[in-house]
């Protein structure tokens, strides 16, 4: 996706279709326009009725051309719209694959997944909000210029000028647009940064006495987004200011240079308002070139993200070709392993490359050792489980799996040995069947309910009013953080992979329930490798080793040590 200017302009044989029906349809609106003032003009001077019928029949005829044309440019380049939508969505969400998730930011995967599904609406819709109206618009013109020019040459050149002016009053808009659409969007991310961790730490604020403080950093980032709504708002002024005043001068300069005595009267009123007509056809062209501002700007933030190396090479796909997610169905280029056997050799890595968030670590992991990794907040948790879990490249050292380099390794070999528990594990709007089949497709209802039960939740299952069918998430059943971080290990516990990763899945649960969820966990991971990232210290004493990154050492250590 290219961000040049004219790049999202390129028409397709679906928006030229849907122009030249666009076309017809302006043309038909100026022509409606024109005919009834030279009706009217004519009717005045009371002639024979039957001279105004062919007149008549022309405003009845462009009346109902202009919704029909308009109708099927719709249908035309809306359903091309919707198609490519369609194709370009899922070409994009293969792309997200490979960069998730070191390549994402600090932004949350939701906000990640809306941001990318808004900005590809806006670069799609170009084609319908943009190209159509333009290519609509110039054959209307044009047209309106020929016909005017052919009663009275004088009045085609200025309609020419009309033509110009418009062209020059859509640069000035998307100039406008263009400069300050970035500096909306900061102040707008700004507010809501500050709007929601004013809300969500409303109370250590008040604690500390910062309430004050925390208001005046609300009214300076209002005040931010204040001063750029404005100097928006007036640009667009200026744009609709020029635009009338064009249509203005055109119309008055036609009137001087009509000679009624020459075209006839009625012919008169019509060139006159033929101005008037075309300015008002015309005028959407302003929010055409807002439109092309917003996708470019949306088609910008795209390229950013999606032409990112990902974090991690994949030895199945060959050099040069970009891995999109999905398993390789033919197997080539990949070592079979079973993934019981996992050791880093003085393992380090970094997100961004530059220095390392995490330090040369060692860790050894045979069939059913549980390694318990504290640390400081920064030490590297979460990276080394990004590591292990073939997210993230080691910018150094070696990572094995059964004694084979990962290097050496397609990403889906290592990672169908991997099961992956977060913090926050998402629970999707859907059946308590469906949130736990995606880690298992082909997974029967005894299978779900028997991870369900291992997970700690089968009381809870018992309870619900429609079992496994029972809808949670929006719309549905809520669950709380215990049932929450539960659902995720039964996801871990259905999928059946030797490594299971837990990045503090008991982080925002109380005592009672996080010492309730960890021995759950344990119990159902019996005879499986388990990596808990926490920092909590019930969880010390109930795994096999400790690896503390915050030590000089950053190998795993028995609790007793």
């Amino acid at each position: 996706m290219s961000t040049h200017p004219m790049s999202l302009l390129r028409p397709t044989r679906a928006t030229i279709h849907g122009g030249l029906l666009g076309g017809a349809a302006t043309a038909s609106g100026i022509a409606l326009t024109a005919t009834s003032g030279w009706l009217i003009v004519r009717a005045s001077e009371q002639p024979v009725i039957l001279t105004l019928l062919t007149a008549i029949v022309g405003v009845r005829a462009f009346g109902i051309a202009r919704p029909f044309f308009r109708y099927l440019e719709r249908v035309v380049s809306h359903d091309a719209a919707l198609d490519d939508l369609a194709q370009r969505r899922t070409g994009v969400y293969a792309a997200l694959v490979p960069l998730t998730p070191a390549r994402l930011g600090r932004r949350s995967r939701s906000s990640v997944l809306a941001g990318v599904v808004d900005d590809l609406t806006d670069v799609v819709e170009a084609q319908v909000r943009v190209t159509v109206p333009v290519l609509s618009s110039a054959l209307a013109g044009l047209v309106a210029a020929l016909l005017a020019a052919w009663f009275a040459p004088q009045v085609g050149l200025v309609l020419v000028g009309l033509l110009l002016a418009v062209a020059a009053t859509c640069w000035l808009a998307w100039l406008v647009e263009s400069r300050s659409r970035d500096e909306l969007l900061e102040a707008r991310a700004e507010v809501l940064r500050v709007s929601d961790l004013v809300a969500r730490q409303a109370g250590e604020l008040q604690a500390v006495g910062a309430g004050a403080t925390a208001s005046g950093w609300l009214r300076d980032a209002h005040e931010t987004l204040r001063r750029a709504v404005n100097r928006q708002s007036r640009g667009r002024a200026l744009v609709a200011a020029t635009l009338l005043v064009a249509t203005a001068v055109a119309t008055v300069a036609t009137a001087a240079l009509v000679d009624p005595a020459a075209t006839g009267a009625p012919v008169a009123a019509l060139l006159v308002v033929v101005p008037v007509a075309l300015g008002d056809a015309l005028a959407p062209l302003v929010d055409t070139m807002r439109s092309l501002a917003r996708a470019q700007g949306s088609a910008a933030r795209l390229d950013a993200l999606l032409e990112q190396q990902p974090a991690v090479t994949d030895a199945a796909t060959p050099a040069g070709v970009r891995q999109v997610g999905g398993p390789d169905p033919q197997g080539a280029g990949r070592n079979e392993v079973s993934g019981r056997h996992v050791e880093l050799r003085e393992v380090a890595a970094s997100w961004t490359g530059h220095g390392e968030q995490l330090a040369p670590t060692d860790l050894t992991l045979e069939p059913g050792r549980r390694v318990a990794v504290v640390g400081p907040n920064g030490s590297g948790k979460s990276t080394l489980l990004a590591v292990l879990a073939r997210h993230l490249d080691p910018s150094r050292g070696r990572h094995a799996v059964d004694g084979t380099d990962v290097h050496g390794l397609g990403l889906e070999e290592v990672r169908r040995h991997v099961a992956v528990v977060d913090d926050e594990p998402h629970v999707f709007s859907t059946s308590v069947a469906a949130n736990l089949r995606l880690a298992h497709p082909d997974a029967s209802d005894a299978d779900v309910s028997a991870a369900l039960g291992r997970a700690g939740l089968g009381d809870w299952l018992a309870g619900l009013p429609d079992g496994l069918d029972t809808r949670l998430g929006s719309g549905g059943r809520g669950v709380s953080g215990g049932e929450r971080a539960r659902l995720g290990v039964a996801r871990a516990l259905l999928a059946d992979r030797p490594l299971v990763l837990l990045d503090e899945p008991t982080a925002h649960l109380d005592h009672a329930t996080a010492t309730a969820v960890l021995d759950d966990v344990l119990t159902a991971t019996d005879g499986r490798s388990v990596v808990l990232v926490s920092h909590r210290p019930e969880a010390v004493d109930r795994f096999d080793s400790v690896l503390d990154l915050g030590a000089a050492s950053t190998a795993a250590r028995t609790p007793k040590e």
